[in-house]
This record gives structure tokens, C-alpha cells and sequence, in this order.
């Protein structure tokens, strides 16, 4: 460890110093003013040689319909890999297993949508969607008490999901426990030789990020999933895509499939 690394872990460890950095980083706008200006001015200097071009008489440019997108010119596309990757990770799976219908908990709603598409598809969330789409059905519940029998889901999800329960991010009762009691109730709702994706957040140590996410590590998440077995595994460090768990690599996130044992 260099010395310039040795101070900065020091200075993390004195905690009103801690908390104005994590105060300063909430409060910090994404972009800006020096930046914003730059680029209104680049939009208005595009919006002004636009008007000198040709005329396409089929569309009417007014003022009062100029619509800014400043930082939408990128030199590349703009991506969330963990998002990415475990959408991709976990559709494929489904569409190969070609279940007669899915259930997810709790996963972004863009995700279902699309998974609905090809598989009949219930989404469990206590926050209702506002959105109508053949072959997509919403059920209000919580992860702690699904409305569920006992066995009764032969194919279930719940992506970048488990890591919340218990902080209070999302509405939620606090809990210490959350994960762990979520977990459980994925267990028993799943049926004998059914299929469970989940994806969580790994580490080299179990840790809570408050009120964000928990990470676990492979051997955690291996413990709680008693009664399951093991189908495949893979881990999302930076924008890679691995087959392996590598505490050495520190914070990523990581994709399981398991099967209940009949």
C-alpha cells in the first residue's frame, strides 16, 4: 500500500470527517454549472445552424418546442453493466427453460415487461406499476409474506433485490434481518426442482452499505440457500462478466441460479 493510499484509508476513519464526504457525495449535483453552460451553448449553437439547413416542410420548428438534452452526446453508449448484464443473465434462463409461467419479486420493472413477452409473467411488488401489458399481471405484496402457498412457483426471480430489504430505502420496515428472512421466503414459496434467479451484490466480507444495499460473500449466500442446489454462477466486476467469484476483486455483483431439492 503507498503511502498516499495508506493516508486516504487513515483519513476514512475518522468519523466526522466520513460523514462530510458522504454528506458532501449525496448533496453533490451530477454536473456542473461550468459544465451546463458549455453545453447550452453548444445546443443553441447546433439549434441556430439547424434553421439555416434545408427546410423540411413536414415539420414545424418553434421555439416554444426546444427541448434540451445536454449531456445525451456521448462518445459512448451510456450503460449500467451490472443492470446489463444480470436482465440478459436471467431472461436467457428463462427462455431456455420455457417455464408455463414466471413469477418475479421485486426486479426492475423494465426487465419483467420484457421477460412477459415470452412467458406469462407475475410481478410481486409492494409498489404497484401503473402500466397495462398483455401477459404481464401485478400482485401487491411484500418479500417477507408472499402471497404464496408453500411450493407453489415452479419459476421465480428476484434480480438486485434481497440486498434492500430491512434498510428503509424503499418504504420498508427496518430490519437487521431482512435478507436473510426474505431468502427464506423465496425458499418456501419455490416448488420441489423449481428454479430461483437471484442476483446480490458480493464483497470480500459481508458488509451494509446504509441505507443503499448489503453485500454478501459466495460462502454467505451458499449458507442461507439451504435446500437448494447450486445450478450456475456468475460475477459482475466492473464490465466484465465472470464465470468466478474473486473476493480479491472486492465489490461486484453476483448471479444465481439455484434449484430447489426434491
Amino acid at each position: 500500500m503507498s503511502m498516499k493510499e495508506s493516508l486516504r484509508e487513515k483519513l476514512k476513519r475518522i468519523t466526522p470527517l466520513k460523514l462530510i464526504i458522504v454528506i458532501g457525495k449525496s448533496l453533490r449535483d451530477k454536473h456542473g454549472l461550468l459544465s451546463k453552460i458549455k453545453k447550452l451553448s453548444a445546443f443553441f449553437k447546433d439549434y441556430l445552424n439547424y434553421r439555416v439547413l434545408a427546410k423540411n416542410k413536414k415539420f414545424s420548428l418553434e421555439i416554444a418546442n426546444l427541448y434540451p438534452r445536454l449531456f445525451d452526446k456521448t462518445s459512448v453508449t451510456a450503460i449500467d453493466p451490472v443492470y446489463f448484464y444480470q436482465n440478459a443473465w436471467c431472461a436467457k434462463k428463462i427462455f431456455e427453460n420455457k417455464p408455463e409461467k414466471h413469477f418475479d419479486i421485486g426486479s426492475d420493472a423494465k426487465f419483467v415487461g420484457l421477460i412477459s413477452q415470452f412467458t406469462p409473467t407475475t410481478m410481486i411488488d409492494i409498489r404497484p406499476i401503473p402500466v397495462l401489458l398483455e401477459n404481464l399481471s401485478f400482485i401487491k405484496g411484500d418479500i417477507l409474506n408472499l402471497p404464496f402457498k408453500d411450493g407453489e412457483i415452479a419459476s421465480l426471480s428476484s434480480i438486485c433485490v434481497l440486498e434492500h430489504i430491512g434498510l428503509g430505502r424503499y418504504g420498508d420496515e427496518l430490519d437487521q434481518f431482512g435478507s436473510e428472512k426474505a431468502f427464506k421466503e423465496l425458499i418456501r414459496v419455490l416448488s420441489p426442482g423449481g428454479s430461483l434467479y437471484i442476483s446480490v451484490p458480493v464483497d470480500k466480507k459481508n458488509k451494509i452499505y446504509f441505507n443503499a444495499h448489503r453485500a454478501f460473500t459466495r460462502n454467505y449466500i451458499i449458507e442461507l440457500s439451504d435446500g437448494l442446489k447450486l445450478e450456475e454462477e456468475k460475477y459482475i466486476y466492473g464490465n466484465t462478466l465472470y464465470d468466478a467469484y474473486d473476493p480479491q476483486n472486492g465489490f461486484g455483483t453476483g448471479l444465481y441460479h439455484f434449484k430447489k431439492i426434491i
